[in-house]
């Protein structure tokens, strides 16, 4: 079953079962657009032709291609939807002009309206209704367990639920496997009180198993597609993540990152994303890839947004003893508390590593980033460049390389090395918590790739699928070591993160006793998340502008030391604020939706 199919098919059951809610609610969310439509009239169902006016909500007009006003987003009863924030959210149901299953019910058909197009949603919970109409009990009960109640939100497809929904990392290979519980991620958001719409698509296995593939694709989901470009890199591996909120499909989602799959997909789709220290999220019940890397993150259109979800998701949990290492490094109170305005940038110092990372952005970047700096600056920012990490030369690839030390012929100075040794050790054991599958190690996952070429492209092209170039290769090479951790594993770790860590980001901090607050950086550099990804050091992405060319987005990021989200946060909402408070063009701007006809696999990767 296709995933067109089967969304069509879940949101189907969905009306069905829950058609007199649905109805009630859709009576107040449809747009007066003089439509005779099906959902919102019930004199018009049984009409030859019900919908009389097509444009512009239910088909794209051709005559406002390459302009937002391709997708337009019709208004939930009274509520503008597109691109309202949480806190308008929370209004609107607080003064009862909003339900949280009108909400559900508007971004569903928000959903049939665009997803044809870009594919984020690779299957939708069959509970969502249910959730929904509990919320909104609660609340009529006077009971709101925070700022995320009744908000509908994804997660990526390597995030285990235990309910209705597939967990599969996009791999056909695990379908009607089940898993031993909720991910500790989704426990507290359910908790929370936000409600699970369903999965979103992702690169297939996080992009573990291949080195040279068409991001965003998976065997399960498809190809997931950017709504600023269909036909390049919509970032990876959090693709439809990060698509849905960048396309107002929903408010805010959750990513995981090993190197870069949640920063990259949040500035290419002109969101924010907040990738934490390893081991301040957990990462228990996540299709793992690297133990020492790996990373649950979220997504928002909005500093806050984001912060919502991350302030819910972050903790101690005994079943991820990395999480540990938080205690006594976490605020009491949360991470809510750290948000700001532009005033706060009059006490700000952050710091430009020019010749580290800034050298390979290109020059429309540079310039464009350079302008909103001085904005920032303007704010009252003191900003020092050429706040270097010392050992940049060593450490910085030309270009983002994640097997760089092999490159170099140090594979004991290779990030790469660790990741191929945790994945072979790291999936055996998720698999070993799995019912209902046989597939139980990498070996298993590597034969049932050759034996189904065809959907999983185990072979390299062209004897495999064009969107798996490199067929395996990844799964072949973490194949190889077994999962050894010897000598040769034991220098690499410990080389990648001496040398990004107290030689490398906390040095360039440090800056030779006049310290920065934090490291701007331009994270469509792919060194830049790769450098803290080894780290394990948290990051936050801004979005800032987009190509003249490609339209596709870049962003802004902050890079800092570990554990300090809170102040990476500070300083991240107050960069915000000055952006839209100042009038600058530098800032986050609707999809323009270039090429949305087009279908080409893989996609390019520019």
């Amino acid at each position: 079953m296709t995933m067109a199919i089967r969304s069509s098919w879940t949101f189907a059951i969905a009306l069905l079962l829950f058609g007199s809610l649905v109805c009630l609610a859709t009576a107040s969310s449809t747009p007066d657009t003089g439509n005779c439509d099906t959902l919102s009239n019930s004199s018009c169902i049984l009409s030859i032709d019900p919908l009389q006016t097509p444009y512009p909500f239910y088909f794209p007009p051709e005559e406002d291609a390459e302009t937002p006003g391709l997708f337009p987003m019709p208004k939930c009863g009274q509520v503008t939807l597109e691109e309202a924030t949480i806190d308008q959210l929370q209004g609107y149901m607080r003064n009862g002009s909003l339900t949280s299953v009108q909400l559900l019910n508007c971004y569903m058909r928000r959903m049939h309206q665009v997803d044809e197009y870009i594919n984020s949603i690779i299957e939708l919970n069959p509970d969502a209704y249910d959730i929904a109409t509990a919320l909104d009990a609660e609340r009529e009960a006077g009971a709101v367990r925070g700022p995320l109640h009744g908000i509908p939100f994804l997660i990526k497809d390597n995030i285990a639920t235990k309910d209705q929904m597939e967990t599969t990392a996009g791999s056909l290979m695990l379908l009607g496997s089940v898993v031993p519980r909720d991910a500790h991620v989704v426990a507290k958001l359910r908790q929370a009180g936000a409600l699970l719409m369903g999965k979103a698509t992702l690169s297939e296995w996080a992009d573990m198993r291949s080195n040279n593939y068409s991001e965003g694709y998976s065997s399960r989901g498809g190809q997931a597609r950017s709504p600023y470009n269909l036909t390049l890199n919509p970032g990876g591996s959090s693709s439809g993540s990060a698509l849905a909120v960048a396309g107002n499909v929903v408010s805010f989602a959750l990513g995981t990152e090993t190197d870069g799959s949640v920063i990259n997909p949040a500035e290419r789709n002109a969101i924010v994303g907040i990738k934490p220290t390893v081991g301040l999220t957990s990462r228990a019940g996540v299709v793992p890839e690297c133990a020492h890397q790996d990373s649950v993150g979220t997504f928002g259109k909005t500093v806050r947004d984001a912060a919502y979800a991350f302030d819910a998701i972050f903790g101690i949990d005994e079943r991820d003893n990395y999480t540990l290492a938080q205690e006594g490094r976490t605020p009491s109170g949360g991470y809510l508390q750290y948000l700001s305005d532009r005033t706060a940038l009059k006490n700000a110092t952050f710091g430009i590593p020019w010749d580290s990372f800034w050298v390979y952005a290109d020059e429309e970047q540079q310039a464009i980033l350079g302008s909103l700096i001085e904005v920032i600056q303007d704010a009252g920012a003191t900003i020092i460049n050429g706040t270097e990490l010392p050992n940049y030369q060593a450490i910085v690839a030309p270009f983002w390389d994640w097997d760089y030390g092999n490159t170099r012929g140090f594979p004991n100075e290779s990030e790469y090395t660790v990741v191929k040794v945790d994945f072979y050790n790291n999936i055996k054991a998720y698999l070993s918590e799995l019912e209902n599958t046989n597939i139980r190690s990498l070996e298993d996952i590597v034969a049932y790739n050759y034996a189904n070429d065809g959907t999983e492209g185990g072979y390299p092209w062209p004897n495999g699928i064009p969107a798996f170039y490199s067929g395996q290769d990844g799964f072949l090479a973490s194949l190889e070591w077994k999962g050894v951790m010897n000598e040769t594993y034991w220098q690499a770790l410990e080389y990648c993160q001496r040398s990004t860590r107290e030689e490398g980001i906390d040095a360039a901090l440090a800056n030779n006793g006049r310290p920065v607050d934090a490291l701007l950086v331009p994270p469509d550099v792919g060194q830049t998340y790769q450098i803290a990804a080894q780290a394990g050091y948290p990051v936050i992405t801004l979005p800032a502008s987009t190509h003249s060319e490609t339209g596709m987005p870049f962003g802004l990021a902050l890079m800092g030391t570990a554990w300090s989200e809170g102040s990476l946060l500070k300083w991240a909402s107050a960069i915000e604020d000055v952006q839209f408070a100042s009038n600058t063009p530098y800032k986050r701007t609707l999809p323009r939706w270039y090429a949305y006809q087009e279908r080409n696999i893989p996609v390019r990767n520019l």
